[in-house]
């Protein structure tokens, strides 16, 4: 009656939460700086692994009480229902359990009827053995025949050593009073019992367990190996042993394998048992690793958003959120576009589809963003550095096959440091804005036009032919000529000149070697007499 109640409130509202966590970190400068916003982000989504991690725990630990007390309240019914002058007949009673077991398979292994010395009367299946052992011992067994309906310990069976839970109820008489105990055995591995658990995983390498610390074992887990395994000693497991004294909740501790994991727990109260929900934080807290490794080689941080969706309750209720997991976790693998999903419901699937979208949105304003800071100069709006040298890169690989040349143009103005300190920073940067605006109707539209430094750029001349002297000096002579114009700042007028190092190559040049020759070409122009350009010599 509770599991129908349970399975009906479910299905008028979804307990699922989308759980969306976008990192986005902009160009780190310090070590300092690296550090702050990876404690930030890996307390953000310390939150949210959290969150996921009771949800799933609590999904999964209802699951089990409910099926723990549909077997409990069967097997009370059955045994008031026992006919007592059956309790004499073997026979007969073993025929009733018979009846009763294919009426209500729920106890697989069987059903045993138990004396109050603890031998077994009749049984169902029947095993020849079975009739030998007493089961006075029994906890569960003794408690049923103190009058309390009781759930035993789980073990592996007496006969063929398959992990069983024993439930016992006691069978009364007219007035009342404790005749015997019916036992329903069931294995832990039977189809439909701990099924969510035993075969769900979290993320790639997470899981469940189901613990009793009552008899500090393993029930059932997600790894087969686990399963009727002593549970860690005192001391290996800081938050296990809290678990074990009662604690509820989430926290991060490592196993005794020495992994680090987040887990959540929560009570199955039915049994005075607890399930444990965890992921190690290698997996939790990947989008950090990645970040961080991103930020440590190239200096830039990459946006990961991930997208957890779990389904909770009836799958003809769940199915359009299983449908929008599936569809988000094949954008994350690159298997379609990125484009927002529809929203086809008005209920906490369709808010969720639309929390989803507008995230979608922001990602990829995100992206965009990111992708412009990382690899242009923030003043001009030129390329940068970075993608000067993944330009250069290209350019190289496009000579070796085509056979083309390649030139390299290092630019440095003359008397710009003049101007910065007589009219001020300002005034130097709106200059700096002038002369990119000035170079770009320099150069083709295939070549790139990148600043490098303070007032220093470098054109990027690719799939020259045999010409490639000449097709360089034209373009190092137009800047020159570009730039010998006054510049307007500050209701004043502003010369500036420009030296120009040219460096030739082909597909076999080395980046940083073509930088050099151009940079000290450069010098050569200057200490020349400035505002000209000179050819590197090989």
């Amino acid at each position: 009656m509770m599991g129908t109640m349970r399975l009906r409130q479910l299905s008028h509202s979804i307990i699922l939460r989308i759980l969306l966590l976008g990192l986005g970190i902009v160009v780190v400068g310090t070590t300092a700086r690296y550090f702050i916003l990876s404690q930030f982000l890996r307390e953000d989504l310390d939150k949210v692994v959290a969150s996921q991690q009771q949800a799933l725990a609590s999904y999964v630990a209802r699951d089990v009480d409910s099926k723990l007390v549909e077997r409990r309240d069967l097997l009370q019914r059955l045994a008031a229902s026992l006919p007592r002058q059956l309790l004499g007949q073997p026979r007969q009673l073993r025929a009733w359990l018979q009846e009763r077991h294919e009426l209500h398979p729920l106890f697989n292994q069987g059903l045993l009827l138990v004396d109050s010395r603890g031998a077994i009367l009749a049984d169902f299946p029947e095993r020849p053995l079975q009739a030998r052992i007493n089961l006075a011992d029994r906890e569960y067994v003794q408690a049923a025949l103190a009058g309390e309906a009781s759930l035993g310990r789980p073990a592996p069976d007496w006969l063929d050593r398959e992990p069983v839970l024993p439930m016992a109820a006691p069978v009364r008489d007219e007035q009342g009073r404790v005749q015997a105990a019916l036992v329903g055995l069931t294995p832990l591995a039977t189809p439909g019992f701990l099924n969510l658990l035993l075969q769900s995983r979290i993320g790639r390498s997470g899981g469940f367990l189901l613990i009793s610390p009552r008899d500090r074992v393993f029930v059932a887990a997600t790894e087969p190996e686990l399963v009727l395994k002593p549970t860690p000693p005192a001391g290996v497991n800081p938050l296990h042993d809290r678990a074990m004294a009662g604690y509820r909740g989430t926290g991060i501790t490592v196993n005794a394998k020495g992994v680090e994991e987040a887990v959540a727990i929560v009570s199955v109260p039915s049994a005075e048992w607890f399930v444990v929900a965890r992921l190690p934080t290698a997996e939790a807290f990947e989008p950090v690793t990645r970040v961080q490794q991103y930020i440590l080689r190239n200096s830039v941080v990459v946006s990961l958003v991930f997208l957890v969706l779990a389904s909770l309750g009836l799958a003809h209720v769940f199915r359009p959120l299983r449908r929008t997991a599936e569809y988000a976790d094949r954008m994350t693998r690159g298997e379609c576009p990125l484009e927002p999903l529809p929203v086809l419901r008005n209920d906490e699937v369709g808010h969720l589809t639309a929390a989803f979208n507008r995230l979608l949105r922001k990602l990829s304003e995100s992206q965009a963003a990111l992708a412009q800071a990382a690899h242009h100069d923030a003043l001009t709006g030129l390329p940068n550095r970075m993608l000067l040298a993944d330009r250069l890169s290209q350019a190289r690989v496009l000579a070796q096959r085509k056979g083309s040349r390649i030139a390299l143009l290092f630019l440095d103005l003359d008397g710009f440091k003049p101007i910065n300190d007589s009219l001020g920073h300002e005034a130097g940067d709106e200059v700096l804005r002038l002369v990119a605006g000035r170079l770009s109707g320099c150069v083709r539209a295939s070549d790139t036009l990148a600043r490098v430094g303070g007032d220093e750029f470098v054109i990027l001349m690719g799939d020259l032919d045999s010409q490639a002297e000449q097709a360089a000096a034209r373009v190092a002579a137009k800047c020159i000529e570009a730039l010998a114009e006054p510049f307007p700042v500050q209701d004043q007028s502003c010369r500036l000149g420009v030296s120009i190092g040219i460096a030739l190559g082909d597909g076999e040049s080395a980046a940083n070697t073509l930088l050099l020759q151009a940079d000290q070409a450069m010098y050569r122009a200057k200490e020349s007499g400035r505002g000209r350009y000179v050819i590197a010599t090989t």
